[in-house]
């Protein structure tokens, strides 16, 4: 609720922002550090790196702006040779507040940022012997930061490193040990894409 209403007003600011972009951010990368409470057949949801491809858009102003991101990590709960689960995946759509530094500091060099919202996690197990398949959606937070330097006007590279941890989530729901729970960082690097800029009402 918080998050809706500051989102709301970046976007009623907006017009008294001296200045602003879109940028779209495809990326790569993978996730780390992860823990589970749910029903990991084949032991691995905590221990390796997966990989993980998404994309964000992002209106950004002088210093804040606001992002929408969608991400998914194939093979959440899965071993290479897909022992015990068949398919797998956790999917996250996140809105963020964007908190960086003046454009006049950087001129694009590098430019640093932090990142904090939440919005929706989707966890997706299917196992050899459809017993205990996983189809759930827990509300998630992350927050983290990173740097986007442009080699071009409107081409340039995203690094970034963010957390995720859902919240809520049912007690005891027979494939959990405990509550519904999930966690993990995550490390990406991107294209940046500059759209285009737009110029308010003051400088």
């Amino acid at each position: 609720m918080r998050l809706g209403l500051l989102v709301c007003a970046l976007l009623f600011l907006q017009p008294t922002m001296g200045w602003a972009e879109w940028q779209l951010k495809p990326f790569v990368g993978v996730t780390f550090g992860g823990t589970s409470s749910f029903l990991d057949l084949d032991g691995v949801a905590n221990e390796r790196k997966k990989f993980v491809l998404g994309g964000s858009a992002t209106w950004l102003g002088n210093f804040i702006g606001i992002e929408g991101e969608v991400a998914r990590v194939p093979g959440f709960f899965q071993t290479v040779s897909q022992e015990s689960v068949l398919s797998s995946s956790v999917t996250t759509l996140t809105g963020n507040v964007v908190l960086t530094l003046p454009r006049k500091m950087t001129q694009y060099r590098l430019r640093p940022y932090f990142v904090a919202g939440g919005g929706v996690v989707g966890v997706n197990v299917d196992d050899e012997d459809d017993i205990f398949d996983i189809r759930t959606s827990l509300r998630v937070l992350d927050f983290g930061g990173g740097a986007t330097g442009f080699l071009t006007d409107r081409v340039g590279v995203n690094w970034d490193v963010r957390y995720f941890r859902s919240v809520g989530g049912k007690e005891d729901t027979g494939l959990t040990i405990g509550k519904e729970q999930i966690s993990f960082w995550r490390a990406t690097m991107g294209v940046a894409i500059r759209l285009g800029t737009g110029r308010g009402t003051t400088p």
